[in-house]
């Protein structure tokens, strides 16, 4: 996979249109407060398999909240 590409999410926008805290999404995907925290800020890559449970919660399609972007590198 090309290097300069980035998954990147709208995790924490369809939280707020759910009106979900991250420990209310956190519970009903089945994990940690801190891992919805990771993966809004872009520090954790969830599996394939949870973001497709966070798609199901949030009644988004996978595209709508994943997708990926490319990071210019300016060296």
């Amino acid at each position: 996979m090309n290097e300069n590409i980035q998954l990147k999410n709208r995790l924490k926008v369809a939280r707020a249109e759910k009106n979900l805290s991250q420990e209310q999404l956190a519970i009903l995907a089945g994990v940690t407060r801190q891992t919805i925290s990771s993966i809004e800020t872009g520090q954790y890559c969830p599996t394939a398999k949870l973001a497709l449970i966070l798609s199901k919660v949030l009644n988004k399609q996978f595209e709508d909240l994943f997708y990926f972007e490319e990071v210019i590198d300016n060296d």
